[in-house]
């Protein structure tokens, strides 16, 4: 029996890959592009989400600050989850639907992005968070399970993964998380190579046009 449920989990698992690359990847090659041009200028990304999907924003703001392959500059990125102090304290006293939006107002600016995990898309911190995000012209970025759902519908953008378990969700967000980073580091060795080149005397290259 543990066998027979362990092959179906991979199964699911692999079903949901099926289409995943296809439209995941337009999406977080976009995000990482825009993530690196927005931190590489100075702006921030918070991320945030509840349960397993705080375990994924966190992993993600682990590799921004620290390095996801080869090393470069850390970024600023914050999961804002983790500080339990401040978390907890906002549930108290302001209720557990406060918790994200109250510490998007104290840390967001116009121009950074807030980027939200729920396997649902129907997380109440999550949405409040979001309006308050939009409020200060922040850029919100979602991603979640199968659309519709109301955080989709709240965003800038969204992932919304296709997959029946929220185990499977999970696990594909991980995916998006890691090929976000991909994207992202991607784009820092273009913008370093292009800075280099403008710095040695040398103007880049950026495409055809004329006039």
């Amino acid at each position: 029996m543990t066998l027979a449920t362990g092959v179906a989990h991979c199964d699911d698992l692999m079903k949901a890959l099926e289409g995943f690359r296809e439209y995941a990847a337009p999406v977080v090659r976009r995000w990482g592009g825009v993530l690196a041009d927005r931190l590489g200028a100075g702006s921030r990304l918070l991320v945030a989400g509840n349960g397993g999907s705080a375990a994924q924003a966190q992993h993600l703001t682990a590799e921004l600050v620290g390095r996801y392959r080869d090393d470069r500059p850390p970024y600023s990125a914050l999961s804002l989850h983790a500080d339990t102090s401040s978390t907890t304290a906002i549930a108290n006293d302001y209720g557990v639907q406060e918790i994200f939006a109250r510490q998007v107002a104290a840390h967001g600016r116009a121009g950074d992005v807030l980027m939200l995990l729920s396997t649902s898309g129907a997380s109440a911190n999550l949405l409040v968070a979001s309006k308050e995000a939009g409020r200060l012209g922040m850029t919100v970025w979602a991603l979640t399970g199968p659309a519709p759902n109301p955080l989709e519908g709240a965003a800038d953008d969204a992932l919304c993964v296709e997959a029946a378990a929220a185990a499977t969700v999970q696990e594909l967000h991980l995916v998006a998380v890691h090929m976000l980073c991909e994207a992202f580091d991607r784009r820092v060795e273009r913008r370093t190579a292009v800075d280099g080149r403008w710095k040695n005397g040398t103007r880049p290259v950026t495409g055809g046009g004329g006039g």
